[in-house]
């Protein structure tokens, strides 16, 4: 990849703060709905902010300073917020906030998002989709539950952090926060309350996650169990810079407000997500993370189209891809941890030697970073290999 010059950088970073801002007025300004209102005059109907589906692009032609623009622009191709959303009432605990995020694999989603919507617990739901090839947005359009806040269509996929933080920054005062990914099916009801009663119960949890499952082993790494009455979790015991899956698995996780105010984002600069979120949490922070042990999960990774739920929504012409090969096609992830894995070793040196604290900040956040350490051309180097890569 060629490297982005300092002044590129610099410049770069003026103009990511001057697109989000004008992004955000727009999108306040320009929301109409293209759906006839049945209510009453009066009640209050979803936002929707539209623009046109840009055409297939040919990532790996494009030169630095393109692609730099692409990773800049938020690029929301569709949003739709809802009311209470747009007219938020003040609370001091907001019921917990879900980031979902979504990237092809219809079939998947729609199974394991019905299955999350299909309880009576309390939450307020944002839904990404990062520039699905398949049908996956126009599922999530028809999705009509009151806790889905908001529903947002990127125009390009820059990687799983980046939608992470993207979501992190509506997060209100005082709210939890959960991360739970598209290939999770959870098998256990009422999973949210179990895990709201263990960050009661032990104040010093600060992250909470499940152990992968199905079709992946049951790994556990080295624990401390601790109890108080009947409940109890699996306290990480190591949480080993660069140990093999010495850390909690993201794939349905939970943070406690107060430890989101410790350590700001997930790490942009190296883009490890949860392998370089333990350990900065376990070494760098009063707070502890562990496992929860009595919600179960399922990860299947592929269904057949005779058995898909989605069939009826589904209009790829499956004899030449699925909505499987768009998804697999398209995941860097392992090729991207090779490639940066000694940005993640670093910023760690750097925590070791006093040069930065447990806080992170975001690119989309220009408040997080002042007087804090930020790489920018790191950063962007990673939203680049993904833009290039998976769309």
């Amino acid at each position: 990849m060629k490297e982005l010059s300092s002044i590129l950088i610099k410049t770069a970073i003026q103009l990511v703060l001057e697109a989000i801002n004008q992004a955000q007025a727009s999108a306040l300004q320009k929301r109409v709905s293209p759906f006839p209102v049945q209510e009453a005059a009066d009640t209050p109907t979803a936002e929707i902010s539209q623009q046109a589906v840009p055409k297939n692009i040919d990532w790996e032609e494009l030169d630095d300073a393109t692609i730099l623009q692409q990773i800049l622009d938020p690029g929301i191709l569709e949003e739709i917020i809802e009311p209470s959303v747009q007219n938020p009432t003040d609370s001091t605990s907001p019921p917990p906030f879900i980031s979902y995020v979504t990237f092809n694999r219809l079939g998947l989603t729609m199974q394991n998002l019905n299955k999350i919507l299909d309880s009576d617990e309390d939450f307020e739901m944002h839904i990404i989709d990062c520039n699905s090839k398949d049908d996956t947005w126009n599922y999530i359009k028809s999705l009509q539950d009151k806790r889905i806040k908001s529903k947002t269509r990127l125009k390009v996929n820059r990687g799983p952090i980046y939608v992470l933080n993207y979501n992190l920054r509506k997060r209100k005062p005082n709210q939890y926060f959960f991360t739970i990914d598209s290939d999770v099916y959870i098998k256990t009801k009422n999973w949210l309350t179990r895990y709201m009663e263990i960050f009661e119960a032990f104040p010093e949890v600060g992250l909470l996650g499940t152990m992968r499952d199905n079709p992946y082993p049951r790994f556990l790494p080295p624990v401390i169990p601790q109890v108080k009455n009947d409940l109890s979790y699996l306290q990480l015991r190591n949480a080993g810079i660069d140990v093999i899956m010495d850390f909690i698995p993201g794939c349905l996780q939970g943070l406690r407000p107060e430890l989101i105010d410790r350590i700001g984002y997930w790490n942009e600069e190296c883009g490890y997500g949860d392998a370089e979120l333990s350990p900065r949490i376990v070494h760098y922070t009063p707070f502890k993370v562990g496992f929860v042990t009595t919600v179960e999960i399922d990860m299947t990774q592929f269904i057949g189209c005779d058995k898909c739920q989605a069939q009826s929504l589904c209009t790829l012409n499956r004899s030449i891809k699925t909505c499987f090969m768009l998804a697999k096609q398209a995941n860097s992830n392992e090729s991207f941890a090779k490639k940066a894995k000694w940005k993640y070793l670093e910023i760690f040196q750097e925590l070791a030697d006093g040069k930065r604290t447990a806080y992170c900040t975001s690119l989309l956040d220009p408040a997080s970073r002042e007087g804090n350490l930020y790489h920018d051309a790191w950063a962007l180097e990673n939203f680049e290999y993904y833009l290039r890569r998976s769309n």
